[in-house]
């Protein structure tokens, strides 16, 4: 019965002092990516946790000498949450609406009432008007 009891207080103490794996000691699996001349790229990875990415991206040249080349990329993100939700996140990301990201997991307005909405209908049916000063 003693050596039981010694045998379990062992393997109890092994396993409390064995390094714990942690999200800090994700090792890569898997891991892609390309750099063109034209300033177009691509990546991705996948680490051993079951964190996934990748993204794409193109230069887009400016239009005129006042502004600048623009990057207008679109990606993804995905990995398990602690409570075992897998997250997912798309996203694109350009000069015109920003960083635009998408996933359920992201909360989102609630819709507008209906007089609210009815409302904001007429105001915008009506003509403009200059101020007074």
């Amino acid at each position: 019965m003693k050596i039981e009891i010694l045998l379990i207080t062992i393997f109890v103490a092994v396993t409390i002092a064995a390094p714990q794996k942690s999200d800090k000691d994700a090792q890569i699996i898997s891991q892609d990516s390309n750099i063109e001349p034209d300033g177009s790229y691509q990546y991705s990875y996948e680490t051993d946790n079951g964190i996934k990415g990748e993204e794409t991206g193109t230069l887009k040249k400016a239009s005129s000498p006042d502004t600048s080349d623009v990057i207008i990329s679109q990606g993804s993100v995905s990995y398990t949450a602690p409570d075992g939700t897998l997250i997912s996140l798309q996203y694109s990301a350009d000069d015109e609406n920003g960083f635009v990201p998408q996933g359920d997991h992201l909360p989102t307005p609630p819709p507008v009432p209906p007089a609210i909405q009815k409302a904001l209908d007429y105001l915008l049916s009506l003509p403009p008007q200059r101020r007074r000063r």
